[in-house]
């Protein structure tokens, strides 16, 4: 499977502009042969959009998007009215010509610079589901820092995570920790469920916050494929192969013997217990 990470820049509340950049880098890569395109988190509006979110939300995905997925699958992000008149932040999937998927994001983060919560309805479901590639699913930035979601994703057969990703800049004694944090947790997810993660986090700036980049791929067995430049807008090919899940889970008996039913049981123990 050949997937482009597409590193972009966009430009707050200026869908058109966006929207045209998003157009370029698909054709472009229709043109080489890619099989699928993967854009960050409301890479359609840009993130702080603060009371812009009202002016800026989709009903529907723009028509030249579905046209273009006829070609090549497309993940973007989007601030989306839905049919309950909330917003959401949302992951979009497209192929073949039609809308396949759409994951609302569960965990809206509302500490620090991040105000989500105030501004968006939470998701209320995580799901797998399938796609010509096979099953993979979709999560949305803070949805990974929560365990239970990548688990839900694995144990619904997916054999992909992708994830879109508004992160800030964040430094720490250690440099660009906030990196260091997300390459953890994706490898943790990916050798703990035997699946691919592959990540994809914007650059630039919005009212003086600065998003670092950093996109990266990662594999069955935890090893990086690929990373892509901090602070740059770049965007590069990888290629996964599903065999590696196949030789992993060979390997290894960490998902052929996990427990839902203890979990599950221990769950609602818990969930009593508070």
């Amino acid at each position: 499977m050949n997937i482009f990470l597409a590193q972009t820049k966009p430009v707050l509340g200026n869908t058109e502009k966006n929207l045209y950049e998003m157009v370029k880098v698909i054709e472009k890569e229709i043109e080489k042969g890619t099989e699928l395109v993967l854009f960050p988190e409301l890479s359609l509006t840009g993130y702080l959009l603060e009371d812009m979110v009202y002016d800026v939300a989709i009903s529907k995905v723009p028509e030249i998007l579905i046209e273009l997925s006829k070609k090549i699958s497309i993940i973007f992000g989007a601030v989306e009215l839905a049919d309950d008149l909330f917003h959401y932040n949302s992951a979009f999937y497209l192929e073949d010509g039609e809308l396949k998927h759409i994951h609302r994001k569960v965990y809206l983060p509302t500490y620090g610079l991040f105000d989500e919560g105030r501004y968006f309805k939470e998701g209320n479901s995580i799901r797998a589901f399938d796609t010509k590639f096979g099953r993979v699913g979709m999560l949305i930035c803070e949805d990974v820092f929560h365990q239970s979601s990548s688990y839900i994703l694995a144990q619904d057969g997916a054999h992909i995570i992708f994830t879109i990703v508004n992160s800030p800049t964040r430094l720490s004694n250690r440099g660009l920790g906030i990196s260091d944090i997300w390459e953890s947790i994706c490898k943790t997810i990916s050798v703990s469920n035997s699946c691919f993660t592959v990540m994809v986090n914007r650059v630039g700036v919005e009212d003086g916050v600065n998003f670092w980049g950093g996109s990266f791929a990662i594999s069955p067995s935890g090893d990086m494929i690929k990373k892509l430049d901090y602070f740059k807008e770049v965007g590069e090919n990888i290629l996964i192969d599903k065999k590696e899940i196949v030789k992993v889970r060979f390997s290894s008996g960490s998902c052929k013997n996990e427990k839902i039913d203890l979990v599950l049981n221990e769950l609602e123990r818990i969930k009593k217990s508070r």
